[in-house]
């Protein structure tokens, strides 16, 4: 008796780890979707307020409404396209009159005063990279790969973000059409013992989802105020659309932060491109990294542990581990929606499993 219970046991316990691991593989396959299916959730809760204007003030159908709703957001997201190519397009011819000879001049003079500082010569990198054959694999590969790669790899993110943007905007529509449709989908699926515990969940997601969500507005809006204030600083050209954009790229977590750096920086640069290097656009560079800085500082330090704490309850370290963990296994998909998925899973977990003790511990504050 006692060793068919043991056998029992290990079974159960092998099921419940094919479970999860054939969950994590059906959701590695259909990540892409489940970020749609978020991106056109954020889209429908910020345009609800919008349908229900249509649909009570004017007396239109809900059809419409969500029709015109819909339209509104893609004029809006055309807007945004067509305010940042023309910048990125300008930009561009800057970096064709770029003299690069005498950037890397006045590198070369920056990196011979370092080098003397730490005691070596340059002559020794050389020597260094002689050895290593840094610069022939680089020409190699961009001679044999890189072009077809980079036109490969435009032309794929062309294809996915048109997908991408056709499939939200389909979802957004029915989402905005059809708001319980969805909720009443989840319930037909539910025994009607677990139709309490169902709708007890869903009402808790929807209000810590929605304070997400406009904690993130209220961050973004501080870089935004903070990277404009810098470029307009330093008299970057377009500034509040730079900073606009920048500002965006930090809903990617840490990697987001990075890339609207860099582009802060390359972009600064190009605007200021017949000033002395060494001694005006370097100490320009110097002025947005140190703006950058300020607003990461605040964001980390105070916008984040807010939000993480005030709206999905969790710590600023549990939402750290989640993240990377994720996006090790979805990339960066994953670490886009890491944290509103996580606050997701605990709503449930509680939900189901509120007498369990590390259940009460774990979702405490839900």
């Amino acid at each position: 008796m006692k060793s068919l219970t043991i056998a029992k046991g290990i079974i159960k316990a092998i099921g419940f780890f094919l479970t999860i691991a054939v969950l994590l593989v059906i959701l590695y396959k259909v990540q892409s979707l489940i970020l749609y299916l978020l991106a056109a959730g954020v889209l429908a809760l910020l345009g609800r307020p919008m349908v229900n204007f249509f649909v009570t003030r004017l007396k239109v159908s809900k059809t419409l409404a969500a029709l015109i709703t819909v339209f509104f957001i893609f004029l809006l997201l055309v807007g945004l396209v067509i305010l940042f190519v023309p910048m990125l397009t300008e930009q561009g011819k800057n970096l064709a009159l770029v003299d690069y000879h005498n950037i890397q001049l006045e590198l070369d003079k920056l990196y011979a005063k370092f080098s003397e500082y730490l005691g070596t010569s340059k002559d020794t990198i050389k020597d260094l990279m002689a050895d290593s054959e840094i610069e022939q694999n680089v020409s190699k590969e961009f001679a044999t790969a890189a072009v077809p790669t980079l036109f490969d790899a435009l032309l794929k993110l062309s294809t996915e973000l048109s997908v991408g943007l056709f499939s939200i905007i389909f979802m957004t529509f029915f989402m905005l059409k059809d708001k319980s449709s969805f909720q009443q989908f989840i319930l037909a699926m539910m025994p009607e013992k677990h139709l309490e515990r169902t709708l007890n969940s869903i009402d808790k997601i929807k209000n810590l989802l929605s304070r997400y969500f406009l904690g993130l507005l209220v961050q973004i809006a501080i870089l935004f105020v903070i990277y404009s204030a810098t470029l307009l600083l330093v008299g970057t050209e377009n500034a509040l659309i730079v900073a606009f954009f920048c500002a965006l790229f930090n809903i990617l977590p840490y990697i987001g932060p990075l890339i609207g750096a860099a582009l802060m920086i390359v972009l600064t640069i190009t605007s200021h491109i017949n000033m002395d290097f060494s001694q005006d656009i370097l100490l320009l560079v110097g002025y947005v990294l140190i703006g950058v800085t300020i607003g990461q500082l605040l964001d980390n330090f105070v916008s984040q542990p807010f939000i993480y704490s005030n709206s999905v309850k969790s710590h600023p370290m549990e939402i750290f581990v989640i993240i990377i963990a994720i996006g090790l296994i979805f990339g960066i998909p994953g670490m886009i929606i890491a944290v509103p998925g996580y606050a997701v899973i605990k709503v449930i977990v509680k939900e189901f499993f509120r007498y369990n003790r590390f259940v009460r511990f774990w979702t405490k504050g839900i």
